[in-house]
């Protein structure tokens, strides 16, 4: 596993360590996610992907974060009771984390720096949206809002990254998964 993303530690939810290393060997789906987002129902489409990928080694890898529209109030605790009873979640959902601005952690500093654009839904209205409201902010390479999703090999490497309203069933993504998951 590429020693950019290797070694940067997270914390879980219950407050223990981890790092992408705990995850070698696996194709990582890493997720940016809130619980009061329109887009808040991807959380059910990234359970899908995730049970139907797992087997084969996918994991997907949440991680809460309240710089968009303040759609992430809750403390770990909430968010894992939210995930678990509204949405079945099973993969790992980590502690909140800075995704975008100041003190921008260390992991979405790198998966920026690693993949600056990210995959965009043909006549994709998000950013556009964001703009009216006057809620885009930062660079073309920062998380553009919630839900914005990362894929990275076996071996590491960050091979793609999607817009938030491309959902987790997207096609796109589906063959990205399957093309990772087969090398």
């Amino acid at each position: 596993m590429s020693t950019s993303l290797n070694h940067i530690e997270f914390n879980t939810a219950d407050g223990k360590k981890a790092k992408l290393a705990d995850f070698s060997g696996n194709v990582l789906l890493v997720v940016n996610v809130a619980s009061e987002c329109g887009l808040t129902p991807q959380y059910e489409g990234l359970e899908k992907v995730h049970q139907k990928y797992e087997s084969k080694g996918l994991r997907v890898l949440g991680f809460p974060a309240n710089e968009f529209g303040a759609q992430e109030p809750g403390s770990n605790e909430q968010i894992q009771e939210f995930c678990r009873t509204q949405f079945g979640v099973k993969f790992p959902v980590f502690a909140k984390m800075v995704v975008k601005g100041e003190g921008q952690h260390p992991l979405y500093q790198q998966l920026t720096s690693l993949q600056p654009t990210a995959q965009q839904v043909p006549n994709g209205k998000l950013k556009s949206v964001l703009e009216e409201h006057g809620l885009l902010s930062g660079g073309p390479s920062d998380i553009m809002w919630n839900f914005e999703k990362f894929l990275i090999s076996k071996e590491g490497k960050v091979i793609a990254r999607f817009t938030p309203e491309m959902t987790p069933e997207d096609p796109v993504i589906l063959k990205a998964i399957e093309m990772e998951l087969a090398r």
